[in-house]
């Protein structure tokens, strides 16, 4: 049989083994499989069950489909629903992915259960584990429910046929990658696999009207293994996020067609399993130290979420002939650009210091009206001044050195009032855009003017 070879990363297909991949760049990533891998798809008849009679009759005026009111399964979770844009649409494929061993598991077993309170029937298919082992799991986190069955099948074929028989409300398949079409001659996770299972329990979604939660696995880069185009399959994609040493965990959308992708939820990993971080701000700020140099408190948006975080930055002088730039939790690039802001327009001699950069909690925030927040945060360090009592910062810079207003700043004021804030310092132009919230609000055209309003007063 003859053979070729396939990028892992994005699916380019070559006669020959190659080191690195021709289209992505990839190193290592081109796999032997067999040429009749293309041939051997889904039968035609079972790739268009999902198209309803009137669909396959050709296309049709938009104004004579008839509309269709979905209500969403309520998967018992309030952070998870949310990030799902309001609970689970019937028919849709859900990709969720994550680090091993950060509870991407946990996360589904625990939303099954509390799903199949009010669902008749819960399909639990695991690939990696044993029923005994996901039982034993249950017990640990005192879950329970005789509507959640538990299925150890990897087989597809067979998988697909008790659920056309059967017909469960709601089915999750931990992981994609253990999944096998036994007509593929090809091993299980492998590109031809994960695709053509992807591609069936899609097609079996539509058709039956059935919610189904995929669990993904992901590379030592960060992205999710297997082909690019599963990403592009499926309606929602979800990453399950933290760092290890941390209890917080955080579930970021990064596609939805039903609903907004900026959204997160948070959890506290326990023993008893996840636990839902209704404020996260409170959280997040719970053991910030008090008058330190080199705090402030960013407040920050994750979709309609507002996110109070603390920024540390620590700023010494260097030995080294390039000093050390250290960033943890926010874009690296844009931390060395508000540096370097700071050096031009403020007069901060920050090129021969290393300069340290973290996002307490272990979270990741990219948004730029944290600009204000670090900045504020390294200058200081620099000058071993705290802060201001009491004081959160939103703001973007640009790099001329002012100060630009950024969205929903009275949402931001509330929250920051909320946890008992007095002082909120922002961008020109905020105060007449925030009402009726009792904080003082200061306002900066500049850095310098930042820098002024920031500081505390030096102490003799």
């Amino acid at each position: 049989m003859k053979t070729k070879y396939v990028c892992q990363a994005c699916g380019y297909e070559s006669a020959r083994w190659l080191g690195r991949c021709s289209q992505c760049g990839e190193w290592d990533s081109m796999v032997e499989a067999a040429q009749a891998d293309e041939v051997k798809t889904a039968p035609a008849h079972r790739r268009r069950q999902s198209l309803s009679p009137s669909e396959r009759d050709g296309p049709q005026p938009l104004t004579a489909i008839d509309d269709l009111a979905v209500k969403r399964l309520d998967l018992g979770l309030t952070e998870l629903n949310r990030v799902l844009g309001g609970g689970l649409v019937p028919g849709s494929l859900v990709l969720l992915a994550g680090d091993p061993g950060i509870g991407k598991s946990t996360l589904l077993l625990q939303a099954a259960v509390l799903a199949a309170g009010s669902l008749e029937k819960v399909w639990y298919i695991t690939g990696e584990e044993s029923a005994r082992q996901v039982k034993l799991r249950a017990d640990r986190m005192g879950c329970r429910s005789g509507n959640l069955w538990l299925w150890a099948q990897t087989d597809l074929e067979a998988l697909i046929g008790q659920i056309q028989a059967l017909r469960p409300a709601l089915l999750i398949v931990d992981s994609i990658q253990t999944m096998y079409a036994p007509d593929l001659d090809s091993s299980p996770g492998s590109l031809a696999q994960v695709r053509e299972c992807a591609a069936r329990l899609g097609a079996a979604a539509k058709a039956l009207h059935l919610p189904i939660i995929l669990v993904g696995h992901v590379t030592k880069d960060g992205g999710i293994a297997g082909p690019r185009v599963l990403e592009h399959m499926v309606d929602t994609v979800l990453y399950f996020e933290g760092e290890r040493h941390y209890p917080y965990r955080i579930l970021r959308a990064v596609k939805n067609r039903f609903g907004s992708t900026f959204e997160i939820g948070v959890f506290e990993m326990r023993d008893q399993g996840l636990a839902e971080v209704l404020n996260p701000s409170l959280a997040f700020l719970a053991d910030r130290p008090l008058s330190a140099p080199g705090s402030a408190i960013a407040a920050c948006m994750e979709g309609s979420r507002p996110l109070l975080a603390e920024v540390q930055a620590l700023v010494c002088p260097s030995s080294l002939a390039q000093p050390r730039r250290v960033v943890t939790g926010a874009d690296y690039n844009r931390v060395n650009m508000i540096l370097a802001v700071l050096e031009k327009r403020a007069g901060l001699r920050l090129g021969d210091h290393d300069a340290y950069i973290n996002i307490t909690g272990g979270i990741r925030l990219q948004e730029p009206a944290m600009d204000l927040a670090i900045a504020a945060a390294v200058a200081s360090s620099f000058k071993n001044q705290p802060l201001k009592e009491k004081m959160a910062v939103i703001g973007e810079i640009g790099l001329a050195g002012e100060a630009r207003p950024v969205g929903f700043p009275e949402k931001r004021a509330q929250e920051a009032e909320k946890l008992g804030l007095t002082r909120l310092l922002a961008p020109r132009g905020t105060k007449g855009k925030v009402k009726n919230i009792p904080l003082e609000i200061l306002e900066a055209g500049t850095l310098i003017e930042l820098l002024d309003l920031a500081l505390a007063p030096k102490q003799s």
